[in-house]
């Protein structure tokens, strides 16, 4: 994959490109694992999720006060793909007095909306905490995005977080045949909510290095 954005949901959280460390992996010790345990240092703190076993990293950028993450589904490209699950951090940014989960994903949807205002659909699914972090979960679709013999249409999962002092995000994006109507399937992305967890902001220790015990062990 290029490092090249590739979903209206990145574009909008950040508006930058932005190398960092090389993710740490717990896996199970099953032959192939649903899934397996991701944590990275992110500017100020770690980063902990679940990612589903069928993504593989595929590009990482760190440019000023903007980090970036993609993985996309085994053998998809960024120009030809279906699935991404794409981390953001926008560092300092939750320290600004503004700032909430909330406001950082209807952002977000803001440029769904901005990309195809006769397609767009939106949908809260509320507020959370992932420990003592604050974080705030929506989905945001564009029903058909105009591309040619590509067209298609584009949802994502949106997961913003308040960090310590930085502003994270996970979003799973999803592209698919045009849809038409405004109903998002609830259940289909509540599902892909709970298949990311459990989502984290771990401090990091020094002198600790990968798999970063400290935060493997937080319930």
């Amino acid at each position: 994959m290029s490092s090249a954005p590739t979903t209206f949901a990145v574009i909008v959280a950040t508006g930058l490109l932005c190398a960092a460390a090389t993710p740490s992996r717990a896996e199970s010790p099953a032959a192939v694992p649903e899934s397996f345990t991701v944590i990275s240092p992110v500017f100020g703190q770690l980063v902990r999720f679940s990612m589903p076993s069928k993504f593989v990293a595929a590009f990482e950028n760190t440019k000023d006060a903007f980090y970036i993450r993609e993985a996309g589904l085994k053998g998809e490209t960024v120009n030809q793909w279906s699935q991404m699950i794409t981390i953001t951090a926008n560092k300092g940014l939750a320290s600004a007095p503004n700032y909430s989960p909330q406001n950082q994903a209807g952002s977000i949807a803001g440029g769904f909306k901005k990309a195809c205002p006769d397609s767009f659909a939106a949908k809260s699914l509320g507020e959370t905490k992932f420990g003592d972090r604050d974080a705030f979960v929506a989905v945001a679709r564009c029903g058909k995005v105009e591309a040619g013999a590509n067209e298609h249409s584009e949802t994502a999962l949106i997961v913003a977080v308040k960090g310590a002092s930085d502003a994270y995000t996970i979003q799973w994006a999803e592209r698919a045949a045009p849809i038409s109507g405004a109903d998002i399937d609830e259940a289909k992305w509540q599902g892909r909510f709970r298949e990311l967890l459990p989502i984290r902001l771990c401090a990091i220790v020094s002198g600790e290095a990968a798999p970063y015990p400290s935060c493997l062990q937080q319930k």
